[in-house]
């Protein structure tokens, strides 16, 4: 009985050593494949980048008849949540394909030689189901530069396994008809090699959608669910500036659970609204007790944001004040960017600066003490002005029109750490100085915008006391005496 059972416990650890150098890849065939181009929205550019790479696997013989090559490769390249994944599966579902996806992290594991020898399986599989394509999410886990010499050294295992992708993608013969399509938001510390002509030679480029694009994404997701015929998609489209595809899905998704939780017949406008602030700032936790000596330090003190911010010419609009905790904040203030911008001047800097500053202030003047609310408003406040000193121009001239460093976090990428900091001790000093003299600056300016305003402050803080939440509406008409305005300035 023994003998039996060491032979069936050797056959299972043979089973499962062969079995683990299988790839991971999972497979959806052309039936399985229901995403099409329609299904993607607000990347009309990257679609029409993409319709080659489906008349590539429709139609191969058409680009081979005339001697043309076929690209072996295509890198999708953005931010988080802006379709990659979904613009792949598109692309297969288009050319009737199979599809194969993978992350770039499933390959690479302790034991050396499982990477390539996934690599290998994954490219066989998908040569026996030509024509097809293989997707490789966030290749940037598997494809870091070689040699470099961050923290931890070199990783072997991750380098055979990024040389076995390039031996198989240079491995391909014309008519294999096999495309090779990955996702990265890192093109940065992608290996050159990768890069090179005859691998992942075609580029396609997707950003957060703009105004329009985010239009038709609301449309798409509208789809299955039952919305009131008087909900303005574009008004939803202006609160959104800065999201993704990904957010605004589960945006919809969120307003469609709380229509359901309060047993609306339809998703209604203030379903939309509740769900695009839980998406952009959280929850709110009113379970969360706080004293009356914190309420109104925290009244105070996002007072101070929306009056300051307010009154800096180049913030964006103010939305919302609320002291109700969202998160980790025990407050917020709302600031929304009545458009689309992709260009950031130094006196927007300076007024965002002091609007994150006039939380602190209020305190200093209200309470005479100052409490630890203000942190993350200080540690954005730095960051905004180390940025204008370092990597925008924006700082004295004692400093110039110079970049300094690079850009953090390349060091713990495989790149030299000596890298991090490209410039002398003297040049750290200038670039401290003008940090800290941008902030007092901002600072002086934050507390006397609020003392002209003493008497504002105090009379709209009892309101915001007593309801908790005041529209940009509510406050125009405390501070200003109107109604409504604008959300221009």
């Amino acid at each position: 009985g023994g003998i039996v059972w060491l032979f069936r416990s050797i056959a299972r650890s043979q089973s499962t050593a062969l079995s683990f150098g299988k790839s991971r890849a999972r497979i959806a065939d052309a039936k399985q494949v229901k995403t099409r181009f329609k299904d993607v929205a607000g990347c009309d550019e990257a679609k029409e980048d993409l319709v080659e790479v489906v008349d590539f696997l429709k139609s191969p013989k058409k680009f081979l008849n005339i001697g043309a090559k076929i690209p072996k490769g295509v890198l999708l390249v953005g931010p988080p949540g802006t379709g990659k994944t979904l613009l792949a599966r598109a692309v297969a579902g288009e050319a009737g394909v199979p599809f194969f996806s993978i992350a770039g992290s499933e390959f690479v594991e302790m034991f050396v030689g499982v990477g390539a020898s996934r690599v290998r399986d994954l490219f066989t599989r998908a040569k026996r189901n030509a024509p097809c394509i293989i997707f490789i999410d966030e290749i940037d886990a598997v494809g870091r530069q070689r040699g470099g010499a961050g923290f931890g050294g070199g990783h072997d295992e991750r380098e055979q396994t990024l040389n076995q992708i390039l031996t198989e993608m240079d491995g391909f013969e014309q008519g294999t008809n096999v495309i090779v399509m990955a996702a990265t938001n890192r093109p940065d510390v992608l290996d050159a090699a990768l890069l090179r002509p005859g691998r992942f030679d075609r580029h396609v480029f997707l950003d957060k959608p703009d105004l329009e694009a985010r239009i038709k994404i609301l449309e798409v997701h509208t789809q299955g669910k039952k919305m009131a015929k008087a909900i303005d998609l574009r008004e939803i489209a202006k609160q959104t500036v800065g999201l993704t595809g990904a957010d605004l899905e589960n945006i919809m998704n969120e307003a469609a659970i709380f229509a359901a939780k309060r047993a609306h017949k339809q998703v209604i406008h203030s379903d939309i609204v509740d769900a695009v602030e839980k998406v952009s700032i959280g929850s709110e936790k009113r379970s969360r007790k706080l004293t009356k000596h914190e309420k109104d330090i925290t009244a105070y003190h996002e007072l101070g944001h929306a009056i300051v911010g307010h009154l800096c010419p180049n913030s964006d609009p103010l939305h919302k004040i609320s002291i109700v905790s969202r998160g980790s904040a025990l407050g917020v203030t709302w600031f929304l960017p009545n458009e689309d911008r992709y260009t950031t001047s130094k006196n927007k800097f300076l007024d965002e600066i002091c609007g994150l500053l006039g939380g602190r202030a209020a305190e200093e003047i209200i309470f005479n003490e100052i409490t630890t609310g203000a942190s993350n408003d200080l540690e954005k406040a730095t960051s905004i002005a180390r940025n204008m000193a370092m990597r925008y121009g924006m700082g004295s001239d004692d400093i110039g029109l110079v970049s300094y460093g690079e850009t953090q976090g390349t060091i713990f990428l495989g790149a030299d750490p000596s890298l991090g900091r490209n410039y002398s001790e003297e040049s750290a000093k200038g670039i401290d100085e003008f940090v800290r003299k941008t902030i007092k600056e901002q600072y002086k300016r934050a507390v006397d915008s609020l003392k002209q305003h003493e008497k504002k402050l105090h009379e709209i803080a009892q309101v915001l006391l007593k309801k908790e939440t005041l529209s940009v509406g509510e406050f125009l008409e405390l501070f200003e005496g109107k109604r409504e305005r604008e959300a221009t300035k």
